[in-house]
């Protein structure tokens, strides 16, 4: 049972503001990873406001320090019984990313998380961080969290196999370590890659330390080397800017400036400026950064929307279609089962409340808007689900009052987006 809720309105069908966006989460934790093995070379400016971040961030100063107790969020370093526990509570990319860190640094230690968390598989990325040479055990169910970590790392292997269209962040986890090991890494990509452009994020931030790599074919390989002296400037978040966009569709009339987002961005989730061109929402770049207007037009019955490369953005693009009655097709979505909860399932359910049907088919995903309807109050549930309670709140222009559950976990991602809302018009009591 959520603790509380939050009662959404517009009473104004237009939307004009200008938006301040956190600086990007996917850039800052892998910032994050770099700087700590770094040994201080590395700065960081502009780092993410959101909870991941922040706990990451709080695991690796506290380790760095060598802290024992301590919170950051909903994160935790504790020492009982002669044992240091890291929990990252629903921090996934932190349980990735800090697994891998831990493994090739040797740290000894627990790293346990949220009970959602405990149910996120990570087997894959253990038996590979193993074949490495690390030493890793399960203090729970096999191939899930929580882990604890011996500190007799000694590398035995540079070549790991892994399959493409697994998490990303996996990928990832080994990459931004590689320049660690000794003997370096050739990391061999089996079958489609999936999320590419946050493994070409990886690889440019590396690059922009000082570790280059070559990648041919479906083999990336990184050589032991040093970092250099580098700052490390984080662009605003592209998945935050993807709600405004929604707002926008959804909106009559709308203009929405979000500074310092750039055209050319390591982020895949930029990819929703040409995505919604399709909406009708016209993108412009300036040297302050980004403005997005509502223009006319009516999105294609029959078109097919691949996310394979920018999943985050299935939930804002599925409920923006669905509101807009547009019976659309979507694909590349695999990884969504294994999120912060199954989010094809919460849609499913979320959706059906305004007569929307979300049918798997394969590979492909179709939507059914022949009986949407827009009832006078709505409650959406947001099963713990930070991009759940963001992708629905742009329904607060189509539904007068709009009740969406524990939205204090927004903070997953976008600390400051219901006070974000108030500066768009929106109206937010909290119940």
């Amino acid at each position: 049972m959520a603790e509380k809720s939050n009662i959404l309105s517009k009473s104004e069908p237009d939307t004009f503001c200008k938006i301040q966006l956190t600086g990007s989460k996917s850039e800052s934790n892998r910032a994050l990873i770099l700087k700590a093995l770094s040994k201080g070379k590395v700065a960081i400016n502009n780092l993410s406001s959101a909870d991941d971040t922040v706990i990451l961030n709080g695991v690796l100063e506290a380790f760095e320090k060598g802290i024992n107790e301590a919170s950051f969020g909903t994160g935790s370093l504790k020492h009982l019984d002669g044992q240091l526990t890291a929990n990252i509570g629903p921090a996934g990319t932190a349980m990735r990313f800090l697994s891998a860190y831990l493994a090739v640094t040797g740290t000894e230690a627990q790293l346990t998380g949220s009970d959602r968390m405990k149910q996120r598989p990570i087997g894959i990325l253990v038996d590979a961080l193993s074949t490495l040479g690390a030493n890793i055990n399960y203090d729970g169910e096999e191939g899930y969290p929580p882990l604890k970590f011996s500190p007799d790392f000694k590398q035995k292997a540079n070549v790991i196999h892994i399959q493409g269209n697994v998490s990303s962040q996996y990928l990832s986890a080994l990459l931004l370590v590689s320049p660690y090991l000794r003997n370096g890494l050739e990391l061999h990509i089996d079958g489609e890659l999936t999320s590419r452009p946050y493994v070409e994020m990886t690889l440019s931030m590396l690059k922009e330390v000082g570790i280059e790599h070559s990648w041919t074919g479906s083999i990336i390989t990184i050589a032991h080397q040093p970092f250099i002296n580098a700052q490390i400037t984080i662009e605003p978040d592209w998945s935050a800017a993807s709600y405004w966009y929604a707002i926008a569709a959804l909106s009559d009339n709308a203009t929405i400036t979000l500074p310092y987002l750039k055209k050319n961005s390591l982020q895949g989730d930029s990819r929703i400026a040409s995505i919604m061109q399709s909406f009708g929402i016209k993108s412009t770049f300036t040297e302050s950064g980004l403005m997005i207007e509502k223009t006319k037009g009516r999105l294609d019955d029959s078109i097919i929307f691949d996310l394979r490369d920018c999943p985050d953005l299935a939930q804002t693009i599925i409920v923006c279609s669905a509101a807009l009655g547009n019976d659309a097709t979507f694909t590349g979505l695999e990884t969504l089962k294994i999120k912060e909860t199954d989010r094809i399932l919460a849609l499913q359910t979320e959706l059906a409340k305004i007569g929307v049907t979300l049918s798997e088919e394969y590979s492909f995903y179709h939507l059914d808007c022949s009986k949407l309807h827009f009832p006078e109050k709505l409650t959406i549930k947001t099963y713990e689900d930070h991009r759940m309670a963001m992708a629905f709140a742009p329904l607060a222009l189509k539904i007068p009052q709009l009740e969406i559950e524990d939205p204090q976990v927004v903070g997953k991602s976008y600390p400051t987006f219901w006070d974000d809302l108030l500066k768009a018009g929106f109206h937010i009591n909290t119940n």
